[in-house]
Parts: C-alpha cells; sequence; structure tokens
C-alpha cells in the first residue's frame, strides 16, 4: 500500500505525515521507519519510529533510494511502516517518470512485503499524473 500526501509547500504535509506516524506507533507492532530530507521532525515523533536522515546516505536519486529501502528491509524483516518526508527533497529534481516508476515499485514492494509506505511531495495536486493520483 502507498500513500502519496502531495499539496504545496507549508500546506501541511509534514504535519499529516507526524499525525500518521503516530496513530501507526499506537496501533502497529512492527518497527517504523521516517526518512526525512534533513533532521525537521526528528524530535516531534514517538520513539518507536526510526529516523533516518537521507542527507546522510545522499540518497540522491530513485535507484539509490529504492535500493536503500531494499537494504533496510533485508536487513530488518520486521519494518511494517515506511514514511518518507518530501521526495522532491531527497531526490533533488526528479523527473516525472522517474517518479512515477518509484511509486509503482514502492506499490509492488510493499505489498509483497507487507509494507505501508506514505510520502509526502510538495506539488500542487492539480499537477498529478494518472499513475500520481493512484495513489493520493
Amino acid at each position: 500500500m502507498v500513500r502519496l500526501i502531495m499539496s504545496g509547500k507549508g500546506e501541511g504535509k509534514t504535519k499529516q505525515l507526524m499525525e500518521l506516524m503516530s496513530a501507526a506507533a499506537e496501533t502497529e507492532t512492527g518497527c517504523m521507519v521516517c526518512i526525512e530530507a534533513s533532521h525537521n521532525i526528528s524530535f516531534s515523533i514517538r520513539h518507536q519510529t526510526r529516523m533516518i536522515d537521507a542527507g546522510e546516505y545522499q540518497l540522491n536519486s530513485f535507484d539509490t533510494l529504492r535500493g536503500f529501502i531494499s537494504g533496510l528491509y533485508a536487513g530488518n524483516y520486521d519494518i511494517t511502516n515506511i514514511f518518507i518526508d518530501n521526495l522532491g527533497k531527497i531526490v533533488k529534481n526528479p523527473d516525472v517518470q522517474d517518479m512515477e516508476t518509484f511509486l509503482q515499485w514502492m506499490d509492488g514492494f510493499g505489498e509483497k512485503n507487507g509494507i505501508k509506505f506514505v510520502a509526502t511531495l510538495s506539488a500542487d495536486p492539480e499537477t498529478a499524473t494518472d499513475v500520481m493520483r493512484r495513489y493520493l
């Protein structure tokens, strides 16, 4: 399962993501991971969520991010939720086609391994492609 939260800058995407993380911490029994572009929210979440600063790992392409997520899961099969805050900042200048491919990969990977993904993207929802709309 993939959920994409898409809206303009400063419109509450990170707050919504934090609320979803908090709700998941109350109901999920597995491990949770949040990949963020910088340490913006690390002090505002519950201890059950492992915070990862993407800048420390140079996750600047969807291929690198896909490999990183695969490696996280290979090292911990108990991961049930992965939250990604601001895909556009993590993957600088993302190509729309690459974004669609990544969303579809997350959907398949999540379904196969029982992982729920939530990602945020700073962009006008009106610009979302058909593939992106499936996950809004």
